[in-house]
């Protein structure tokens, strides 16, 4: 048994902090309200992320398979998936709840793995192991109505739909620290998931674990052979803490379809909306309402004091991607593509403010069509949308095929990062720039809790 002591804010809304005490037996010291100090006892020794992942591939069944070009039959475990939800023996929250630890305190070579030019944890790499720490608690969450026979690999399929938002504290990673992830499945429908993970990071000077970040992930459970959805099992809320967890996830739930379904590119923008992009319009002419004669005269966007255009605030990459960068199912890695996306999405904005930005918030990151081993793929940032010392940016992933010419968007991902100094407006001069600035203004309303 092991002993690992955390402080930890209680704040509104933690309601998995509460959990987190159920579930280990933490014992509250004397203290404070606003900070107490935390006992965790842990009954088994905590496994590394590199555990987690060999874990996940003997749970699949290709702990000693290596790369295969051609996709593999798994028709034989489609017999043990459930035909009705009622065969599922229903679930609790402390049934997938696990942690992992990223050992960069002892590690020397992995530290130089994670470890940024600045001295810094990279975000990118901790977006990865996020990805495969919340595909390895959705599988902890599934469980078949017959025990399995010994060393029978899972029928299901997971695979990652959404990370439905990340947030981010004011602490800065270190690359000689321990990192540590805990999380569980937090809400269930009949094929998808919701996981919640934070992450924080070990303190020697007072021997604490300070929060980082708490991300949300909607994972889908998919048959064996990755064609169709398959049933997953029931989520029951023990204490009144988990049946707000619930609650929230059904809320997060109903605000996803509300966004789809008021989606710009699905509906027209808001009379207020139309407004904002006619004022920028006005921005543009030379002399308001065109002069005596009514004929407008436009004006260089150059020319417009404290502003850059949309255009030109883009930057642009191509990845191809090679076996290394595959998950379990032989697609590309999503935490491969989450990386690849925040790195360049942190340069654009490195060169359009010219200062470091700080990441503040991931609002979205969509996973609508997977990457093939060998794929060509672009990926496009955009600063869509400024305001004070904010910028929002967006990023889009296309798959290119050189053949035919045509492209497909697999991903998108959006971020919300600061500086110390405020920033140009961004000027959109095309219809379709003039919609991604005011989805990017959306989802800045939303981060900064201006609009539900």
């Amino acid at each position: 048994m092991t002993a690992c002591v955390a402080k930890l804010c209680l704040c509104p809304g933690r309601q998995s902090e509460q959990l987190l005490r159920k579930v280990c037996g933490l014992q509250w010291n004397p203290g404070t309200l606003q900070s107490r100090n935390l006992v965790v006892q842990h009954p088994e020794k905590v496994c590394t992320v590199q555990e987690v992942r060999l874990k996940l591939l003997k749970h699949m069944g290709i702990e000693h398979q290596g790369y295969q070009r051609f996709k593999y039959s798994r028709d034989h475990l489609l017999e043990l998936l459930p035909k009705s939800k009622k065969d599922l023996p229903v679930r609790k929250m402390q049934d997938s709840f696990d942690s992992a630890i990223i050992p960069l305190g002892k590690d020397v070579a992995l530290q130089e793995r994670y470890i940024s030019f600045l001295g810094h944890v990279r975000t990118g790499r901790l977006m990865e192991d996020l990805d495969i720490f919340a595909v390895w608690l959705t599988h902890k969450h599934l469980k078949l109505p017959q025990e399995p026979a010994k060393d029978q690999p899972t029928p299901y399929v997971i695979v990652t739909v959404l990370v439905d938002q990340i947030d981010f504290t004011d602490l800065t990673p270190t690359a000689d620290q321990d990192i540590r992830l805990t999380g569980h499945v937090s809400w269930v429908g009949s094929s998808s998931l919701e996981t919640t993970v934070w992450m924080e990071q070990h303190s020697q000077v007072t021997d604490t674990w300070n929060r980082m970040t708490t991300a949300t992930f909607l994972m889908a459970a998919r048959d064996s052979n990755n064609e169709g959805p398959a049933l997953v099992n029931p989520l029951q809320a023990e204490t009144e803490e988990e049946k707000a967890i619930l609650e929230q996830g059904e809320k997060k739930k109903q605000r996803r379809l509300k966004l789809q379904s008021t989606s710009l590119y699905r509906t027209l923008p808001s009379v207020s909306e139309q407004r904002t992009i006619h004022d920028i319009f006005l921005k543009t002419l030379d002399i308001p309402g065109g002069g005596r004669s009514g004929i407008p005269t436009f004006r260089s966007t150059s020319d417009i004091p404290n502003s850059v255009t949309m255009n030109s605030a883009s930057l642009s990459s191509i990845v191809f991607c090679h076996p290394e960068d595959r998950n379990m199912h032989n697609k590309v890695f999503g935490g491969f593509l989450m990386r690849q996306a925040l790195e360049l999405a942190w340069t654009a904005g490195y060169l359009f403010s010219k200062y470091r930005p700080k990441l503040c918030h991931i609002s979205n990151i969509g996973f609508h069509a997977p990457v093939d081993v060998g794929s060509l793929l672009g990926l496009t940032a955009y600063v869509c949308y400024t305001e004070q010392n904010f910028m929002q940016i967006s990023v889009y992933a296309e798959v290119y095929d050189p053949r035919s010419g045509r492209n497909v968007t697999t991903n998108d991902f959006h971020y919300t990062f600061s500086i110390t100094e405020e920033l140009p407006l961004i000027l959109p001069k095309t219809y379709q720039e003039c919609m991604m600035y005011l989805d990017g203004r959306r989802r800045f309303q939303h981060v900064m809790g201006l609009k539900e």
